[in-house]
C-alpha cells in the first residue's frame, strides 16, 4: 500500500521551484523537485516537523497543515482527498480480510433495466466484476464465461485482466492512457481502504507480474475514474469507440455501475450487431438448458 510520507515525497519531487515562482539564484540542486525545507517554509511548518511527516514519525497531521501542504504541492481535489485519507490511516494497523462483496439489489435492478442494448458492468471496490449484462460481457470479456461473476471461484478482476490478460490488452487501442487511469484509481482506493488485505494482495501481485503496472505505480499518480473514452479493437465487431460513465449508489458506495455508450454512428451499429449476436446466443443457451432439463 502507501504511506503519507511516501506520497508527500512523490509529489514534492514533481514540483520544480520555477513552477511555484521560487528563486534559486542559480545554485545547484541535488533533488529533482522542491527541498523539504522549501516545502516546510511555504506551508508554514518547521523543517523538522515536515521531515518527520515524510518519515511517517510525526503522528496525526491537522487538517490545516494538510491543506497547506496540498496548496504548496499543487494537489488537485482528488489528490487532496487522497492526502487526507493517508493521514487518517490507523498507525500500525494490520491487514484484515474484508467481507464478501455482493451488489445491492437496487443496483442489479438498475443494471437489468438497461436491457441488452447498453453494455454495463457492476464493479466492486477492487475492480472485481460483481455483475454484467450480456452486452457488457460480450464487449469486454467474451472469452470468459458469462456466469463467472456468480461462480464459486474468484470473480473476473478488471485490473488483473487489464495488466495480465493479453486478449484484454489487445482489445484496447488506447491501453496506455487507460492503464494510467486504472493505476491512479487503484491508488485512490488503497488510500480509502488501507487495511484491505485482498487489495494489498492485488497491488502486490500486479507489481510483481507486470512491469507496466510497477512503473505506473511508482509515479505516485492519483485520480478518480468517472468518465472517459475507450477505443476498442473488438475481435467480433471490429472498431468500436465508446464513452464510459460511472454511477455510484448510496446503498453501496464502494460499488460502481459503469455504463458504455457509442461515440459515433459506426460504433452504434457495431454495438447493435453485438447485442443481436449475444441475444441469439442467449436464446440458444436457454433452449439447450430446457432440453437438458427435460431429459
Amino acid at each position: 500500500m502507501e504511506s503519507l510520507g511516501a506520497f508527500l515525497k512523490s509529489r514534492r519531487d514533481q514540483i520544480t521551484p520555477d513552477a511555484i515562482g521560487l528563486r534559486t539564484y542559480g545554485t545547484s540542486r541535488r533533488v529533482p523537485g522542491l527541498r523539504r525545507e522549501e516545502v516546510a517554509h511555504l506551508a508554514g511548518v518547521s523543517a523538522g516537523y515536515y521531515t518527520r511527516l515524510e518519515q511517517d514519525q510525526a503522528g496525526t497531521a491537522s487538517v490545516q497543515v494538510l491543506d497547506a501542504l496540498a496548496r504548496v504541492l499543487q494537489l488537485d481535489d482528488v489528490e487532496t482527498v487522497h492526502l487526507h485519507n493517508l493521514a487518517r490511516q490507523p498507525k500500525r494497523a494490520g491487514l484484515a480480510e474484508p467481507p464478501a462483496e455482493d451488489p445491492h439489489p437496487r443496483v442489479l435492478a438498475l443494471l437489468d433495466s438497461l436491457g441488452e442494448a447498453t453494455p454495463a458492468l457492476v464493479l466492486g471496490r477492487r475492480g472485481d466484476v460483481l455483475a454484467w449484462n450480456r452486452s457488457g460481457h460480450a464487449l469486454f470479456a467474451e472469452h470468459l464465461d458469462f456466469d463467472a461473476p456468480r461462480s464459486p471461484g474468484p470473480r473476473p478482476s478488471i485490473p488483473r485482466m487489464f495488466f495480465l490478460d493479453p486478449l484484454t490488452r489487445d482489445l484496447h487501442r488506447n491501453w496506455e492512457e487507460l492503464a494510467h487511469i486504472h493505476v491512479a484509481y487503484l491508488r485512490l482506493t488503497a488510500g480509502r481502504f488501507p487495511t484491505d488485505a485482498l487489495l494489498a494482495n492485488l497491488i502486490g501481485e500486479l507489481s510483481m507480474r507486470s512491469d507496466e503496472f510497477a512503473r505506473l505505480w511508482a509515479t505516485g499518480e492519483v485520480a478518480d475514474c468517472t468518465t472517459g473514452d475507450m477505443h476498442l479493437r473488438h475481435p467480433t465487431v471490429g472498431t468500436v469507440e465508446v464513452a464510459y460513465q460511472v454511477w455510484l449508489q448510496p446503498d453501496s458506495p464502494d460499488h460502481r455501475l459503469e455504463i458504455y455508450t457509442p461515440n459515433d454512428a459506426s460504433s452504434a451499429d457495431a454495438l447493435q450487431l453485438l447485442t443481436r449476436r449475444t441475444t441469439q446466443t442467449s436464446l440458444v443457451e436457454e433452449a439447450n438448458a430446457v432440453v437438458e432439463e427435460a431429459r
